[in-house]
């Protein structure tokens, strides 16, 4: 199925972003939700927000729904100004938030119908739409069904279906995948990634940091209303986490011996038949590892790095950013 953006504002060739935000901040009386977020997304590229329950993601999504007005700052969909022009902002996103507001008594075809028809979308449109995406997200067979006898997992798809409907240029997700048995997950996960192959930007929102790793683009960690951190995840985890490490394994046991490395990097860690290493010049300094272990006898097997999640680098933003705050 096609899942092609269909309309864009042509002002968002002035600077190439379909999600820009800048020191956007929401107050509720003395209560700072959000403060100075600054965002800039591009087309074809898909951002994860993640943060810990009340960290300010929610109120975010809703100023960029045009659903809040922001206390402070200015942010644009698809070139459209959220407080100035809200119809056109709704028109260009699509949004599954974490509580659906399923109309339980509707049939699930009847379901995206009504939404096409909120949309102005015409009759022989909306048919082909209803079908196209009840079939792509496995609801096919349950078109004629209540919403209220929907499975969690499937009223999480037919949600998503509507999200789409109006074929945005601007995806906001809260949770995609919340309640999802594996191959449901999977399916949705393989539909973000058929998004962000069109020219689409989108942001989602999860606690699943696997699942943002393996998706996004970028990171942004928010945390009491502020951005934390945000880069890509290679470049977050090298920031964090400081420079990679490299196992090697060797043949045979070390039964003893201590490998030497060349100057410039150093042992962290030693097995039966391994070690590990680091240093700041992998491309310079691993060849020169592997040699000096042959040329002092070790055979070596094989040399590669040492895996570090997201969770790690989420954890130490986290624990660092509360630190600092206790500090103050």
């Amino acid at each position: 199925m096609r899942l092609e953006p269909t309309h864009y504002n042509e002002r968002i060739g002035m600077d190439g972003y379909m999600i820009k935000t800048n020191d956007l901040s929401k107050s509720f009386d003395e209560f700072q939700a959000v403060d100075g977020v600054s965002l800039e997304i591009g087309a074809g590229e898909v951002l994860a927000l993640l943060g810990p329950n009340g960290a300010g993601k929610t109120t975010t999504v809703r100023m960029l729904t045009s659903v809040l007005k922001p206390s402070r700052g200015e942010a644009y969909i698809a070139g459209f100004n959220v407080v100035e022009q809200p119809e056109e902002v709704r028109a260009a996103v699509g949004v599954l938030t974490e509580h659906h507001g399923l109309y339980n008594r509707m049939r699930a075809h009847e379901y995206l119908d009504f939404f096409g028809q909120v949309y102005g979308i015409k009759a022989e449109k909306r048919a082909s739409r209803v079908h196209d995406l009840l079939d792509h997200f496995g609801l096919g067979e349950a078109s004629d069904r209540r919403v209220g006898e929907f499975s969690k997992g499937m009223r999480q798809k037919l949600a998503l279906a509507r999200a789409l409907f109006h074929e945005p240029p601007v995806i906001l997700l809260d949770e995609p995948t919340s309640a999802m048995d594996p191959a449901s997950a999977k399916l949705v996960r393989d539909a973000i990634r058929e998004l962000r192959s069109g020219e689409r930007a989108i942001i989602i929102c999860t606690h699943n940091l696997t699942e943002a790793e393996e998706l996004a683009d970028r990171i942004a960690i928010i945390q009491n209303g502020k951005i934390i951190t945000q880069g890509t995840p290679a470049g977050l985890k090298h920031e964090m986490l400081g420079p990679p490490e490299y196992r090697v394994q060797l043949t045979d046991k070390l039964n003893g011996r201590q490998p030497v490395l060349p100057d410039g990097g150093r042992i962290t860690a030693t097995g039966a038949d391994w070690l590990q290493f680091f240093s700041e010049d992998v491309k310079g300094y691993n060849p020169q590892v592997v040699q000096r272990l042959v040329a002092d006898g070790f055979r070596v097997l094989s040399m590669e790095e040492v895996p570090r999640s997201l969770e790690q680098v989420y954890l130490q933003a986290v624990g660092s950013s509360k630190e600092n705050k206790h500090a103050q």
